[in-house]
């Protein structure tokens, strides 16, 4: 039977793999760092067609999982219940890890490679850890990792030179900002990292932040140039976002993060805002409920699968079964076609943690017409883009 990549992705997902002897990691792979997301604690590999993934190894499911990655000669190979059933690669490990900022700090401790991208989380750790009753989502940590595998906090100038280092060898083209809960100030406190990177270094911009009070701050982050805004729901049912997400719910609520969403589609465009959301927390008919109404109004889904990352309140739980996820990422997909969200248009933006909209197509069968004038327009785009794109960073590199 032919791969499905995007299938092996999910099932590693939920399935994680575990290490054969044979390997030697510490020489041929990025090194597993649990920093800034709250569900990144895995090993990127590479899957066939170009597909990243960050496949679990540490969590207690893995035990039973019946893949293992295994090396032959200089050549990684991924077994299943003890067959090979396909090659991979291993990204490198960034030379600029081993780098230090002219403030004396390793660059692997300001940003990190996810997938083609750098992620950085350039600000405190979110105050719902912080709070005399912790209000922070039980999923996630990053009040783990925050001050301990990473910088507590980053100035601007040793987030630029770990951009342009990433940028000079690793080839990025899209930089990604989040932070967590801090009392709205989210957007201020990100301004001058990214008007640093935007004037240095022309590359794609993206910032994931809880929804701001204010909503006429997201016109003021469009005309800095940011490029992308995301918005973590988490979970869409009601009651499990208040029992998984108290602090959200209590300081924040759901309403504002829907209300947010709109809002940036209409200034920044169709496929230019994600609402995240973590499929295995819920139902999975409500998880298709999120990504409907996200579409809906323009905004393309990013889905996560749950992860119960060691030290957190849900380490004891189980992710989902690939089987129920099925339906979710051929819905993703679906909708995006349905209601013309262009997808995927961005140049070398791969990541490791969701199956991306524009990867939900390895859980689509229904081929019809409609479904190649969207990648033959999509194509084009990806093409258009491209060409502007490689524009920009040569005129601003001149």
């Amino acid at each position: 039977m032919k791969l499905n990549p995007g299938l092996l992705k999910l099932d590693l997902f939920c399935r994680g793999i575990k290490i054969d002897a044979s390997c030697d990691l510490s020489k041929d792979a990025r090194p597993v760092l649990r920093t800034r997301g709250g569900l990144g604690s895995g090993l990127e590999l590479i899957l066939p067609k170009g597909l990243y993934v960050n496949a679990p190894i540490e969590e207690h499911f893995v035990k039973k999982t019946p893949y293992t990655l295994i090396k032959k000669y200089r050549d990684y190979f991924i077994k299943k219940n003890g067959h090979i059933i396909c090659r991979i690669k291993l990204p490198a490990r960034p030379k600029f890890y081993e780098r230090m900022t002219t403030s004396g700090k390793l660059m692997s401790r300001i940003g990190v490679m996810q997938g083609t991208y750098l992620g950085i989380y350039p600000a405190k750790v979110c105050e719902f850890w912080q709070m005399g009753k912790k209000m922070n989502c039980q999923f996630c940590s990053v009040g783990l990792n925050v001050g301990n595998t990473e910088e507590y906090e980053k100035s601007v100038e040793e987030v630029l030179e770990t951009v342009k280092a990433a940028q000079k060898e690793e080839g990025i083209t899209f930089v990604h900002f989040n932070t967590g809960y801090l009392f709205g100030e989210e957007l201020s406190i990100l301004e001058p990292y990214i008007r640093a990177v935007k004037k240095e270094t022309g590359l794609l911009v993206g910032v994931q932040c809880p929804p701001s009070p204010n909503l006429s701050k997201y016109d003021y982050l469009k005309k800095m140039g940011v490029d992308h805004a995301s918005f973590c729901l988490e979970v869409y049912d009601r009651e499990r976002f208040k029992e998984i997400c108290p602090g959200k719910d209590k300081y924040i609520g759901q309403e504002k993060y829907w209300d947010a969403i709109e809002y940036c589609v209409k200034i920044f465009g169709k496929g230019k805002v994600a609402g995240e959301i973590i499929a295995g927390l819920e139902n999975p008919l409500d998880t298709i409920k999120a990504i409907e109404n996200f579409a809906k109004i323009g905004a393309i889904s990013t889905v996560c699968i749950f992860r119960p990352c060691l030290g957190t309140a849900l380490e004891a739980l189980v992710p989902p079964f690939p089987e129920d996820m099925t339906p979710v990422f051929k819905k993703m997909y679906e909708v995006c076609l349905e209601n013309r969200i262009p997808i995927g248009i961005a140049p070398n933006v791969k990541v490791s943690l969701v199956i991306l909209p524009e990867e939900g197509k390895y859980f689509f069968q229904n081929f019809n017409i409609n479904f190649f004038i969207m990648e033959c327009k999509l194509s084009i785009l990806k093409l258009l883009f491209r060409i502007y794109f490689r524009t920009r960073i040569f005129l601003k590199c001149k």
